[in-house]
C-alpha cells in the first residue's frame, strides 16, 4: 500500500475502498526490518468533517508498530479525578520515636486513679496524643494516571526508555548492527525485569506465609490483573426500603446486625416466656469459688507476644501489630489497668466500643441478610480478655465443669477429635449390626441470642461468683457498635443481648451457656463444637429408634427454647446410617415441633462431608475439586515464581486440604484416594518446574514432603503418640487399651487390638491407629518429646523414597 499502483491486485482494493467513500489514514511502513519496510496495518474512515491526526507509534510490543487516530473535535478533554485517602505513618523512625516517648512519660496521674473508667481514658489518651505526634494521619491526593508494577524500580524505569531509544536508531536506520544492539539490549532488560518481579513477590509471600488473606490478595494481583475490590454495595434493602445514600447504608447495616438476636429472641418469648428464677437450670451448685489472681507485666508481656501479629484497626486505629512493637514501654501501666479492673469487678466502658465491617456471604448483594458483621475491638481489650481468659480456663479445668462432649474453644481438642468420637461411636454400633441416626441442628444466630440474666444465673451455679461474675455482668452489659464502610462510620447503637463477636471471652462464656444441654437425656449422645451441635441415638430396631429421638428431641428443643437458642428447621437434617433398606417401606420421620426434618445421605460436618456408609467418597471428591483448582493457580503464575514461593504457596493452598482431619478420613481404599495422590504429584512438579512424566520420588526428598499415603500415616501417627502420653480427651482415651504382657513377648509400649466384623470398622482410627503405632519399632515408641518424635518418623517415611 506504500506503491499501491505499482501491484494491480493491491490497486484494486484501493479503488474498491474509495468507491465506498473509505479513505487510509496510515502512509508510512509499519512493519520495519533490515530487508523490508511494509505497510499492511491501516486505519480507513468516512468521517473527514473534523480534524484527523493519525500515525504511527515507535514502540516494540510487537514487531508491528502500533497506529493510533485521534479525533480532535469528538474528544473531549477528561478532568483527572483527585481521590482524596487518609493514611497513618507507621516506620521504624516513627515507631522508634513513639517508644521514646513512652518511655519518657510520667504515669502517676494514672496509678492515683482509682475508677477503671477514668484510668483507662489517661492511658488511652497520653497514647493517643503520642500515637498522633509520631505516627500522624496524611491526606493523601491519588489522580488517575497509568502506574508502574510495583517492581519497577526507577533504574528499570530509565532502562525502558534507552531500550526504546534503541528501537528508534534500528527503525530510523535499518542496519543489523542497530538491530542487534536493540535486541541485545533487550534481552539483558528483560532477565533483569524477570527477576525483580519474581523477588518481588517472593518477599512479598514470604512476609505472609502465615496470613492467607494476604497471599490470596497477592494471587490475585499475578492472576486477576484488573480486578476491582468494589465489594460494597451502592444500595440496600432494608424493611422493604432501597437505602442508596452512605449514611442510611451504614446505619441500615448497624440497625440489623443489632437487633438481629433481639428479634429472634422475642420470638421464643412469644411462645416460651422467660422466667430466670423458676427456669430449669440443670447444674449442681459448685461450692468453690473462682478467684481472679493479680497479673504482673512478666505476664501482659507474653500474652501480648503471642497474639497474631494482625494489622486490621480497631475503631481507635491501632493494630496488635503495633502494640507487640511498643508492650514493653506500656506493660506497666496496662498492669496496673488490669488488676484495677479485677480488683472493681468492672469492665472499662471505653473497650466495649466495636467497629463492624459487614462481610458479603453469597446470594444477592443488595439484600441485607445476605451480610454477616466482623466486628473489630479495642487492641487493648483483647489483651484484659486474654488475662480473665487464663484465669477462667484454669478455674474451669480444675473444677471439671464442662462436658467431655464439648470439643470447642478447649485446650487439647479439634475438630478432628469431635469427628473422630462421632465416626467411631456409630461404627462400633454398625460393626455390631446396631442401627443408628443421627440428628445435626443448626442453631440460627446463637451467639446473638443468649440471654444474660440465664448467663449469669448459670456462671453463679458454675462457682464464678462475686467479683468475678460483677466483671464478667459488666464485660457483657452496656456494648456498644457501630458499622463503617468506605470511612462512612454510622450512629452508635446498643447491644442488648448475646456475646461480643470477634471477642476473646464470647466464645467460651458461648459454651459455659450451653453446657447443662446434656442433662436433658441420658438416651442421646452428644457431639458439640462451639454452636455446632449433633446427636445420635443407636439401638436394635430402627422403628423403636425413630419413636426414642422423637420423644428425646422433644425434650431438648423444650431446653433450648427456655435457653432462648433458635433452631433454624431449614438447615436442621437428620440421616440414617448404614444400610436403609429394611425402612424404604415404613419411612422413619423426626420432628421438631411438629415440622418433619429432612433425611439426607451425606451432610458438612465441621468442615468434612460425611455420608452415611461412612465412604467418605463424596469429601474426598470435594478435595480433590478444592486442590485442582489450587493446581490451576500455582501451574499459571509458577513462571513469575521461585521455588521458594512455590512452596509456600503449596503449604498454602494445597497441604491444609490433603492434612485437615486426614487421619479420620485418610483411612480408607487407596483407590479411592489414588486421585488425590496424582494431583499432589503434579503439585510437586510444578513447584520443581520439571515435565509431566518425571518421576517424583527425588522430587518429594528435595521438598521434604510427604506423600499423600504416608501423610495419613504420619497424621495417625501422631495422634497415637499424644493416646501413648495421655494428651487427649478422657472420651478418646478410652478407646484404647494397653496390651497386657505375660501372654506376649513384647507387651509393653504396644496397643491392645480390636475384634472387628467389617471392613469398614478396620479403616476406624481405633483400628487402624493402633496397627500403626504396633509396627513402630521400640526406639520411636520410647520417645517422649513431640517434636523429636515427628522429625524421626518423617525422616523413615520420606527415606523410602530413596530406595
Amino acid at each position: 500500500m506504500l506503491n499501491p499502483h505499482m501491484v494491480k491486485s493491491t490497486s484494486n482494493f484501493i479503488d474498491s475502498i474509495h468507491s465506498l467513500g473509505l479513505y487510509p489514514l496510515i502512509t508510512k511502513p509499519s512493519r520495519i526490518t533490515t530487508q523490508s519496510s511494509t505497510l499492511i496495518d491501516n486505519i480507513f474512515t468516512n468521517y473527514m468533517e473534523s480534524k484527523l491526526r493519525s500515525g504511527l507509534l515507535i514502540n516494540d510490543i510487537s514487531d508491528h508498530l502500533p497506529v493510533f487516530v485521534i479525533l480532535e473535535d469528538v474528544c473531549r478533554k477528561i478532568n483527572k479525578v483527585t481521590n482524596i485517602t487518609y493514611k497513618r505513618i507507621i516506620s521504624e523512625d516513627s515507631i522508634r520515636a513513639l517508644r521514646n516517648d513512652l518511655q519518657s512519660q510520667n504515669w502517676k496521674v494514672l496509678y492515683e486513679e482509682r475508677n477503671i473508667d477514668k484510668a483507662f481514658d489517661i492511658f488511652t489518651k497520653i497514647f493517643k496524643a503520642f500515637y498522633d505526634k509520631n505516627c500522624p494521619i496524611v491526606t493523601c491526593n491519588y489522580r488517575q494516571k497509568n502506574k508502574h508494577k510495583p517492581w519497577i524500580t526507577k533504574g528499570i524505569h530509565n532502562a525502558c526508555k534507552k531500550k526504546n531509544n534503541l528501537y528508534k536508531q534500528f527503525i530510523k536506520y535499518k542496519t543489523v548492527e542497530a538491530e542487534q544492539k536493540y535486541k541485545s539490549y533487550k534481552n539483558k532488560l528483560t532477565i533483569i525485569m524477570r527477576k525483580c518481579k519474581t523477588d518481588y513477590y517472593s518477599k512479598i509471600l514470604e512476609n505472609n506465609k502465615l496470613n492467607i488473606k494476604g497471599i490470596w490478595k497477592t494471587l490475585h494481583s499475578l492472576i486477576r490483573k484488573n480486578s476491582s475490590n468494589t465489594t460494597h454495595p451502592k444500595y440496600i434493602i432494608y424493611n422493604d426500603k432501597t437505602l442508596n445514600e452512605k449514611v442510611g447504608i451504614v446505619n441500615g447495616f448497624n440497625e440489623y446486625f443489632v437487633n438481629v438476636g433481639p428479634t429472634l429472641a422475642e420470638q421464643i418469648n412469644k411462645s416460651n416466656p422467660l422466667d430466670v428464677d423458676s427456669s430449669e437450670i440443670c447444674i449442681k451448685q459448685n461450692t468453690s469459688s473462682m478467684y481472679l489472681k493479680p497479673v504482673d507485666k512478666i505476664e501482659i508481656k507474653e500474652i501480648v507476644n503471642q497474639c497474631n501479629n494482625k494489622k486490621s484497626m480497631d475503631w481507635k486505629d491501632i493494630n496488635m501489630s503495633l502494640i507487640k512493637q511498643i508492650i514493653d514501654d506500656v506493660a506497666d501501666p496496662l498492669t496496673y489497668i488490669c488488676n484495677l479492673s479485677f480488683i472493681s469487678g468492672t469492665f472499662p466502658n471505653a473497650m466495649k466500643i466495636a467497629k463492624v465491617i459487614p462481610l458479603f456471604k453469597s446470594g444477592d448483594k443488595n439484600i441485607i441478610s445476605n451480610y454477616r458483621p466482623v466486628s473489630l475491638l479495642c487492641q487493648f481489650s483483647k489483651i484484659l480478655e486474654k488475662v480473665f481468659s487464663k484465669r477462667l480456663d484454669n478455674f474451669i479445668e480444675k473444677q471439671n465443669i464442662l462436658t467431655d462432649c464439648q470439643y470447642g474453644f478447649r485446650e487439647k481438642r479439634s475438630t478432628s477429635m469431635a469427628l473422630m468420637a462421632l465416626t467411631e461411636e456409630i461404627i462400633d454400633n454398625m460393626d455390631k449390626k446396631k442401627c443408628a441416626i443421627g440428628v445435626f441442628l443448626d442453631l440460627k444466630k446463637a451467639f446473638d441470642t443468649i440471654n444474660h440474666d440465664m448467663l449469669l444465673k448459670k456462671l453463679e451455679r458454675y462457682g464464678i461468683r462475686g467479683v468475678p461474675l460483677n466483671w464478667i455482668r459488666s464485660y457483657i452489659g452496656e456494648r456498644k457498635q457501630f458499622v463503617e464502610l468506605d470511612g462512612q462510620k454510622s450512629d452508635v447503637l446498643n447491644i442488648t443481648c448475646g456475646v461480643p463477636q470477634g471477642s476473646v471471652l464470647g466464645p467460651k462464656l458461648f459454651i459455659l451457656y450451653i453446657n447443662d444441654i446434656v442433662k436433658i437425656s441420658n438416651l442421646i449422645k452428644y457431639i458439640i463444637f462451639a454452636d455446632d451441635t449433633s446427636i445420635f441415638c443407636t439401638g436394635e430396631n430402627i422403628q423403636q429408634l425413630s419413636k426414642v429421638i422423637n420423644i428425646e428431641i422433644e425434650k431438648l428443643q423444650h431446653w433450648l427454647k427456655n435457653n432462648k437458642l433458635f433452631v433454624n428447621l431449614d438447615k436442621t437434617k437428620f440421616m440414617i446410617f448404614g444400610d436403609n433398606k429394611k425402612q424404604e417401606n415404613n419411612p422413619i420421620k423426626i420432628s421438631i415441633d411438629s415440622v418433619n426434618l429432612e433425611e439426607v445421605h451425606e451432610i458438612k460436618f465441621l468442615g468434612v462431608t460425611l455420608d452415611n456408609k461412612f465412604s467418605w467418597k463424596t469429601h474426598i471428591g470435594q478435595v480433590k475439586s478444592k486442590i485442582a483448582k489450587s493446581v490451576a493457580v500455582i501451574r499459571r503464575i509458577n513462571f513469575v515464581l521461585d521455588y521458594k514461593s512455590l512452596f509456600i504457596l503449596y503449604n498454602t493452598l494445597i497441604a491444609p486440604h490433603l492434612t485437615y482431619c486426614v487421619e479420620v478420613w485418610g483411612n480408607t481404599y487407596k483407590t479411592n484416594l489414588q486421585p488425590l495422590y496424582l494431583l499432589q504429584k503434579q503439585s510437586i512438579r510444578i513447584l520443581h518446574k520439571v515435565g509431566y512424566w518425571d518421576h517424583t520420588n527425588q522430587l518429594f526428598i528435595k521438598s521434604n514432603i510427604l506423600k499423600f499415603w504416608d501423610l495419613v500415616t504420619f497424621k495417625t501417627t501422631q495422634f497415637m503418640f499424644k493416646v501413648r502420653h495421655q494428651k487427649l480427651p478422657h472420651s478418646i482415651q478410652e478407646m484404647f487399651a494397653d496390651r497386657e504382657g505375660g501372654y506376649y513377648l513384647r507387651g509393653e509400649g504396644y496397643f491392645k487390638k480390636q475384634h472387628i466384623r467389617t471392613t469398614r470398622k478396620s479403616f476406624c482410627l481405633s483400628v487402624c491407629g493402633v496397627n500403626v503405632w504396633n509396627g513402630l519399632n521400640d526406639e520411636l515408641k520410647q520417645i517422649t518429646n513431640v517434636n523429636q518424635f515427628k522429625k524421626l518418623i518423617k525422616a523413615e517415611l520420606i527415606s523410602k523414597y530413596a530406595v
